[in-house]
């Protein structure tokens, strides 16, 4: 089993017990490191001079330990440990960084490009002229003001246009592209590092990720997600892939 197939499963059954116990209904409660936010409140766009909402675990920023006091440069390297998670923003973009997981961020106006070396991220990006591109391994992600999950494993890319709008590239054939544009975790897909029945971008399952993550990243941002979120829409869509 990949690292990322490997849900954190006692946080999937927190989220679901909230839910069925009716914590989350008429809106989401947060918990930051060292603090326990009551529930039914949404979190604050963090405040001037502050990047990171939550760290957890083994987290490092240029090779430095995370705190809730580290400042998190528009193109810094994030890497988590086996343990670790983190939870942040620069200007209009937050992400969660998975466990185990190296990221070059690229979030200047000389970059507008991530490099996902491997692990896992889900990312809301602000609203910009020219696209912003995640790179991995395996694929060339570009994406104007949209909600991503992506995981790099090895010889595959997980992609799932949370909503908005990506084009996806195989990297070792240019020439594969697919335009994605999403309402809600419409169409997720693997890009591959060799094809699979001669194709490089396959369809995926929805996989890993929650509305609830989601709409803690754009709050940290002063956003809202663009659609409903309400019963069982708190944990995943309930479709077919």
């Amino acid at each position: 089993m990949s690292t990322h197939d490997d849900v954190d499963d006692a946080r999937r059954r927190f989220l679901e017990r909230a839910l069925q116990s009716g914590w989350l209904i008429g809106g989401l409660g947060w918990m930051t490191a060292g603090q326990t936010a009551p529930f039914g409140e949404v979190p604050n766009p963090l405040p001037a001079g502050r990047s990171v909402f939550r760290v957890r675990g083994d987290v490092r920023v240029n090779g430095l330990p995370a705190t809730l006091e580290t400042l998190i440069g528009p193109d810094d390297r994030i890497e988590t440990g086996d343990d670790g998670e983190l939870v942040a923003a620069v200007g209009s973009d937050a992400f969660l960084i998975r466990r185990r997981s190296s990221v070059n961020l690229g979030l200047s106006a000389a970059k507008q490009a991530f490099r996902l070396v491997t692990g896992a991220m889900l990312t809301v990006f602000g609203q910009r002229q020219q696209p912003i591109w995640i790179h991995t391994p395996t694929a060339t992600i570009g994406i104007r003001g949209t909600g991503v999950y992506a995981a790099a494993d090895g010889d595959r890319t997980y992609l799932c246009t949370c909503y908005g709008s990506t084009e996806l590239q195989a990297t070792l054939a240019t020439d594969v592209r697919e335009q994605i544009t999403a309402r809600h975790h419409d169409a997720p897909r693997y890009i591959l590092g060799a094809p699979e029945a001669g194709s490089w971008i396959i369809p995926a399952p929805f996989i890993d990720h929650e509305d609830v993550e989601l709409r803690m990243l754009e709050a940290l941002v002063g956003r809202e997600v663009p659609f409903a979120i309400t019963d069982d829409a708190y944990l995943r869509p309930r479709r077919d892939y």
